[in-house]
């Protein structure tokens, strides 16, 4: 098993949903963060004063999936999350050593 995490931009996060979902992934853990990369901010401006926006907003989104549909998971993400411009956003893919669902305490692939 495999814990694929996802930043991406939040104008993207309704794409990627259904994305995943036509594919048949059912769960997904969405969390509203902040970050910064090569995107490296910008300045606004906020009732006369100037400020610089140093973090920008960001979804990350987590699923757990079984290895043999991580690669199906990745393809539809990038395919979707892709606009072709810096911040677009990275996939990170980890090991999953055991997941249990609590309602009915089934184990690894049979609780995802």
């Amino acid at each position: 098993m495999k814990l694929v995490t996802a930043i991406i931009k939040p104008f993207k996060l309704d794409d990627v949903r259904h994305a995943l979902a036509e594919i048949g992934i059912q769960g997904i853990t969405v969390t509203e963060v902040k970050g910064f990369g090569r995107q490296k901010g910008h300045t606004e401006l906020y009732r006369g004063a100037e400020y610089v926006v140093d973090f920008l907003p960001k979804v990350k989104i987590e699923l757990a999936v079984t290895d043999d549909r991580v690669e199906q998971v990745l393809e539809a993400i990038t395919t979707v999350a892709r606009t072709g411009k810096i911040g677009d956003g990275k996939i990170f893919v980890t090991d999953l050593g055991q997941a249990i669902r609590i309602r009915t305490g089934e184990t690894d692939a049979n609780a995802l």
